[in-house]
């Protein structure tokens, strides 16, 4: 088994991940739709994203939840562009504490070993201080 820092394990993730999002689709939309990574905006209940994002739900109070997902995937890529990142988990952790999420922070190691495992195809250790190749 390949042993890899989280920052490589990351890296490598971001790289998977950036095939399969758009301009259109956000990660946390296309984490939804494929259930897979953290399951983007299915993590939470109609009324856990209403309260994440309160700025679109002052401006639509008549929202359903498919709708409010829509604009909550817009915000996000609007973010990203902003920001000049290509994933919202960058963002994200970027922007840190009262947002959607903490971004790459959210994950333990444990985590980000499976989502290489799923995603990327192979076993991988996180380790402190990857061995020299």
């Amino acid at each position: 088994m390949r042993q890899i820092t989280r920052e490589q394990a990351i890296a490598e993730l971001r790289e998977k991940l950036l095939t399969l999002v758009d301009d259109e689709h956000s990660i946390c939309d296309v984490a939804e739709r494929h259930d897979i990574f953290c399951g983007g905006f299915a993590r939470w209940s109609f009324g856990e994203l209403k309260q994440l994002y309160p700025q679109i739900v002052r401006s639509h109070p008549r929202l359903t939840p498919q709708e409010l997902k829509d604009l909550a995937n817009r915000w996000q890529l609007a973010r990203q562009f902003v920001r000049g990142d290509e994933l919202a988990c960058d963002v994200q952790m970027k922007e840190g504490k009262g947002r959607t999420c903490r971004g790459w922070d959210e994950f333990t190691k444990e985590e980000l070993e499976g989502y290489h495992r799923s995603l990327c195809g192979e076993e991988i250790e996180i380790v402190s201080n990857a061995p020299a190749a």
